[in-house]
């Protein structure tokens, strides 16, 4: 771990590889689980301002889990998160195929929308606790995502450069600026190690 300005960051991020195979895992991360994806209070403020242009994009069960349950819902732990379907899939997912893909992130794909998705969602397999002081910037394992593991190792892609784009829009240029510096002078550090 080191702090890099008000967070605390896992090196797993700088030392793992990841990069996500949709082929081989057809988007498990969004019916798995047993939680919806984390989102922030000023997330849920967005939610609630373009359900109506997301909702032609969504499927009739995550339109009837969102009617339901909100746009968003605490979950168990008292955390914000996604409404989910059943208790499984994500109620903003829909599927091309066998695979699971954001129906928020086709509203934007489309020009629907200019909100991608959860920052969570963008930024995964990273997963950021935030406290009073820092936040906490970690690598979350899981098995689901052992294809993107191996396919991040194949094309030597560790997990902070995988999720550039997310990291910039949570933290800012500077930030991953600074992240990516120390980055390379962590791998200089390994080299010499071995």
């Amino acid at each position: 771990m080191f702090q890099l300005g008000k967070t605390i960051v896992s090196e797993d991020i700088l030392g793992k590889e990841f990069v996500c195979n949709l082929s081989a895992c057809k988007g498990a991360c969004c019916v798995d689980g047993d939680a919806g994806a984390p989102l922030s209070e000023e997330e849920t403020k967005i939610l609630e301002a373009i359900y109506p242009k997301v909702k032609p994009f969504l499927r009739k069960e995550g339109i009837a889990a969102i009617e339901a349950q909100g746009v968003w819902r605490k979950g168990t732990d008292g955390d914000l998160e996604t409404p989910l379907i059943d208790e499984k899939d994500c109620a903003y997912v829909i599927f091309d195929g066998k695979t699971a893909l954001c129906g928020i992130e086709q509203a934007y794909n489309q020009g629907e929308v200019d909100w991608k998705k959860p920052v969570s969602c963008h930024l995964y397999p990273i997963r950021i606790k935030d406290f009073t002081e820092f936040a906490a910037v970690n690598y979350d394992k899981w098995d689901i995502c052992d294809d993107a593991c191996s396919l991040g190792k194949e094309l030597e892609v560790p997990v902070y450069k995988f999720v550039k784009e997310a990291l910039v829009r949570r933290f800012g240029e500077d930030w991953y600026a600074e992240l990516d510096l120390i980055a390379q002078e962590w791998k200089k550090q390994g080299s010499k190690k071995q």
